[in-house]
């Protein structure tokens, strides 16, 4: 029996809940069930599945990470290099974003907001006083919650900015206590994390069915007028992310690297294209480590490090993505974003970044963080989903990019002389 790959699956959903929506329309019942209440309920539990994942994959995530990267005195030259690019290639790639979307204004058709054409609720004053309106004191108590007086009640209450900024500490600090104990607490977080994982994996399977149900529901309340904002958010998307993967990295490259980009395009295409298709940079890692290091001629000491952290913290294109998409359902429920409200969309973007896990569609966990901490309804994920799949298969191609031009990068300015020559070495040796 052949098996379709998930994004096929989500393709052929999308078709299905465009037939069933525009047929059943909002009162077609079926012995008294209204089919609309059939797809809200579908739609609505796999969000719901969704933001139950949250808190502990963030966390585990962020506290293995960063215990890996502390561990074994990696914190030096090599440690500081690494983290510094992937924090300014992650910057360069929100601004990037950022932008784009306030150039191309996906979410205004017409000159008014799109939230009939999506089928969104009507906006509450609540949702607006929110969001609007907010001053300096505003961006300073973003700082403020950060420290959290109560990470057990931050957690709860969805306070996301606080309790990254936690896990961020307890990593760190997780390193330097007594190694019986550093070790168990190590074990501990990394087998949470790879449950949570799993379980994402396992949530992931049903998206076909979440997406069906989350489509046909606008389609059978508002017809395809959703299609046209839709395609705006995806082709803005889509631009930023051609910007960073085409302007921004092959200069660093060049500028920063002293090294022709064409070549380590050559070099890298097995490995972009798997990401690709699996959209995973953690699934490709492997293909990721054995294209720089034979292709384009990067010691496996610098390979071995830059590119398994690059795969849990460098995120540009997921980065790049999170920010838009905040940025297109502010605009879509008609919401005014002004230096506050965007400053605190680029700082969660880059932060949680940091913790999205290196499987497909996981960073639907971060916007949710990002809405949250907005203040726009969690449910408004649910307009992005019709297009996610395609996106993430785009924006893990720029991930994992980012982080080859990173090993390259790196390697160059610690004085390795083999690194993308016309014919590399077939492994260096650090």
């Amino acid at each position: 029996m052949i098996k379709l790959k998930l994004h096929w699956q989500i393709l052929i959903a999308l078709l299905l809940a465009a037939i069933a929506g525009s047929l059943a329309g909002t009162d077609t019942t079926l012995f008294g069930v209204r089919y609309f209440a059939v797809f809200d309920f579908i739609g609505t539990l796999f969000l719901n599945a969704l933001k139950m994942l949250i808190v502990p994959l963030v966390v585990s995530s962020i506290i293995v990470g960063i215990a890996g990267i502390g561990g074994g005195g990696a914190f030096g030259r090599l440690g500081l290099k690494t983290l510094s690019y992937y924090a300014a290639t992650s910057l360069f790639a929100i601004l990037i974003g950022l932008a784009i979307v306030n150039m191309t204004m996906p979410g205004i058709v017409d000159g008014q907001p799109a939230k009939e054409q999506l089928g969104m609720a009507q906006v509450s004053d609540a949702v607006v006083a929110s969001v609007e309106g907010k001053g300096a004191g505003d961006l300073v108590g973003i700082f403020l919650r950060m420290v959290p007086t109560n990470i057990v009640s931050a957690a709860a209450d969805g306070q996301m900015l606080g309790l990254i900024f936690f896990s961020l500490l307890f990593g760190f600090f997780m390193t330097k206590i007594e190694e019986p104990y550093a070790e168990s607490q190590y074990k501990l977080w990394s087998g949470i994390f790879q449950v949570m994982m799993k379980i994402t994996d396992w949530v992931m399977k049903f998206a076909p069915i979440g997406v069906f149900g989350l489509v046909a529901k606008v389609v059978a309340s508002t017809g395809f007028a959703a299609i046209v904002p839709l395609a705006w958010f995806f082709f803005s998307v889509l631009a930023g992310l051609a910007v960073h993967f085409l302007l921004v990295l092959p200069a660093l490259l060049y500028f920063v690297g002293r090294v022709n980009p064409m070549r380590h395009y050559r070099a890298m295409a097995p490995a972009l294209l798997t990401a690709f298709s699996t959209s995973s940079s953690a699934a490709t890692l492997p293909l990721t480590m054995e294209c720089v290091e034979k292709n384009a001629g990067v010691s496996n000491r610098t390979s071995s490090f830059v590119l398994p952290l690059g795969a849990t913290v460098n995120m540009d294109g997921t980065a790049l993505y999170e920010c838009v998409a905040a940025m297109f359902i502010a605009q879509a429920y008609g919401i005014e974003m002004g230096f506050v409200q965007q400053f605190t969309v680029v700082l969660l973007a880059l932060v949680t970044s940091i913790g999205v896990a290196a499987i497909p569609s996981a960073s639907l966990v971060a916007i949710a963080i990002i809405l949250a901490a907005i203040g726009l309804p969690l449910e408004a994920i649910g307009l992005i989903l019709a297009v996610d799949r395609v996106l993430d298969m785009c924006r893990t191609s720029v991930n994992v990019f980012s982080d080859s031009c990173g090993a390259v990068i790196i390697a160059r300015l610690d004085g390795e002389e083999h690194v993308l020559l016309d014919t590399p070495p077939s492994a260096a040796k650090g």
